[in-house]
């Protein structure tokens, strides 16, 4: 056979093939004859019962997957909507819009639990054995038994002239920013010591605080707040903060708050350089500020033991707390915006549970502690004196011995600072500026978006263009930051019901006390029921609204004006004092 008849006779059996797996009628053969089995006469029923594949219930999901559901439970975000009936949307498109919806919310839970599984490192903590005790480990010790860059981090920066010093980290923990009582200020890169500026003022500095990134700082100084960038050069005088004494940023918000001998606290948008808030709370000069990085909410503490916490848009505190007898010498707040610990010149510190305005426990130090500050691992870490004392587990348990501790006699603690992502305390005080390795006080693993060690100067800029474009509104800040999005669970139908039942109620309760005239006059003398009196009771024309005083007040205006202009001006009262009187006869 020729190579064009081969090719004619495999297209032939080619087209024969198709036309029988398409189930055509061309071509037909007899089968009366021949005996077929069910299964020869149903060969697809046979191939899938053999290769039947199992139900997804019949499948036991394996140890990954079930580490993977358990991870993704804690990034679940409230519980999915339930439909009732078959009919879960009113139209397709509403139906699609739902369903893109949820499988986008299940999607981002799932890649945040398989994200968890690629953050290896993890925080270890010092454990003592037998008789043992994890705060007599000294320094010296740690030094001889870490990595190199560790030890490093260990140093004492002899300052006796200029204290003593309050301190400041960036959010990623990259830079450090001091100041001394006595003008003395300074920024740099402490894990390179790389300097980025000095300063002296010359001038008192009592508070000095980085804002979104290390390229500005404010810095509360004698008579007001001043901000530099990170060359040393002054970019703005903030007059409206008087004689501040403690400054707080809401990085979200991009507000300097601050407070003062005044007792004000003030709130100035750093972008457009505007006041959203001013508030009096009335307890006098305040010298503790603390911002929740949970809800943004700002804590003071005041010279008679009271905590109030504040809103920029709300004139009155949310909420009010006596923590001490005495006064509030410092205060901190932990990561999750649960626990607040609280020192005061009674000598006691107070670990409180900021949901239940309730107070858990309390320690306490021979001294009063002039400051205070929680890791991100719930490390609490108290300067009183000269020492320096670190309870581990002391916000939701009663911690027995310290965790760790350091003494530096001749000198008084003036403020500490942990450094985030790293596990380094940095503490102030009369003699300069020091750190201490405490292991376990840092996060072990960070967010590249949220704040990054290692970042650029590209990233940097980036960074901070997107949270310029987040930047939220001042009356977001709240007690509850939830409350955004959140729905009412009730019908448009219920919610009017329920508002008519409001409204009789207090309509009630109003007549009852007297606030509505009763318009049921009786008809006793002739004249007394004409269409205008009955007009004028409809109205209630006995009862003074605010427009009617606008209107009374007007026409009395009016009047004094005419009787000034009818009335002749005495020779006493013309010439280059004669707007004075007229003030006085206006008033």
């Amino acid at each position: 056979m020729t190579g064009l008849g081969k090719l004619a006779d495999r297209e032939t059996d080619a087209a024969l093939g198709g036309a029988f797996a398409k189930g055509s009628t061309a071509h037909t053969y007899p089968t009366d004859d021949i005996a077929l089995s069910d299964d020869e006469k149903h060969p697809r029923a046979l191939s899938d019962s053999k290769t039947k594949k199992p139900k997804d219930k019949d499948i036991k999901p394996d140890a990954v997957t079930l580490d993977i559901q358990k991870r993704s439970e804690k990034y679940q975000r409230g519980t999915p909507a339930k439909q009732k009936g078959k009919e879960k949307a009113r139209s397709k498109t509403a139906q699609a819009k739902l369903t893109h919806a949820r499988n986008q919310r299940d999607a981002a839970v799932l890649e945040a639990a398989r994200s968890e599984a690629l953050l290896t490192e993890e925080s270890g903590f010092m454990e003592a054995e037998h008789m043992e005790r994890t705060y007599k480990v000294t320094q010296k010790d740690l030094a001889s038994h870490v990595d190199i860059s560790s030890a490093a981090k260990i140093f004492d920066l002899s300052l006796p002239d200029f204290g003593p010093y309050s301190l400041s980290y960036t959010p990623n923990g990259r830079h450090m920013l001091i100041g001394g009582r006595k003008g003395h200020i300074a920024c740099m890169n402490w894990r390179s010591g790389k300097l980025g500026c000095e300063l002296h003022l010359r001038e008192t500095v009592r508070d000095v605080c980085w804002l979104h990134n290390d390229q500005l700082f404010a810095v509360a100084q004698k008579k007001h707040a001043f901000i530099y960038d990170h060359t040393g050069a002054e970019v703005h005088c903030l007059q409206k903060h008087i004689e501040p004494t403690a400054l707080g940023f809401l990085p979200y918000h991009f507000l300097l708050a601050s407070t003062g001998m005044t007792g004000r606290l003030v709130y100035q948008d750093i972008t457009e350089g505007k006041v959203v808030g001013e508030h009096k709370p009335g307890y006098g000069p305040t010298h503790v500020l603390e911002v929740s990085p949970y809800n943004a909410v700002v804590h003071m503490g005041h010279a008679n033991g009271v905590v109030t916490l504040w809103s920029p848009q709300q004139s009155l505190p949310l909420a009010k707390m006596l923590c001490h007898k005495g006064p509030v010498q410092a205060m901190a707040i932990d990561s999750t915006g649960k626990h607040v610990a609280t020192s005061g010149l009674d000598g006691r510190v107070k670990v409180w549970d900021i949901r239940m305005f309730r107070s858990l426990h309390e320690y306490t130090t021979l001294r009063p502690a002039q400051s205070l500050d929680i890791s991100q691992r719930g490390l609490l870490a108290a300067g009183w004196g000269p020492n320096v004392t670190v309870w581990k587990d002391a916000l939701t348990t009663q911690a027995t011995d310290p965790y760790m501790r350091r003494q530096l006699p001749g000198s008084t603690i003036s403020d500490l600072k942990f450094v985030p992502y790293d596990d380094v305390l940095g503490y102030g005080h009369s003699a300069g500026i020091s750190s201490m390795v405490v292991p376990g006080a840092g996060e072990p693993n960070f967010d590249a978006f949220v704040a990054n060690p290692f970042e650029t100067r590209k990233q940097r800029q980036e960074s901070e263009v997107k949270s310029l474009l987040d930047k939220l509104a001042p009356d977001t800040v709240q007690l509850d930051p939830m409350f955004i999005g959140r729905i009412d669970p009730r019908s448009h139908s219920q919610r009017q019901h329920n508002r008519l039942l409001d409204a009789r109620d207090e309509y009630s309760k109003n007549k009852a006390d007297g606030k509505y005239v009763d318009n049921n006059v009786k008809n006793k003398m002739k004249g007394r029921n004409s269409t205008a009196k009955r007009f004028n009771r409809k109205r209630q024309s006995n009862v003074v609204d605010l427009k009617k005083v606008l209107e009374m007040e007007k026409l009395e205006r009016e009047m004094r004006e005419t009787d000034t202009k009818r009335r002749k001006v005495p020779e006493q009262e013309q010439g280059a004092l004669s707007k004075f009187y007229a003030e006085r006869r206006n008033e």
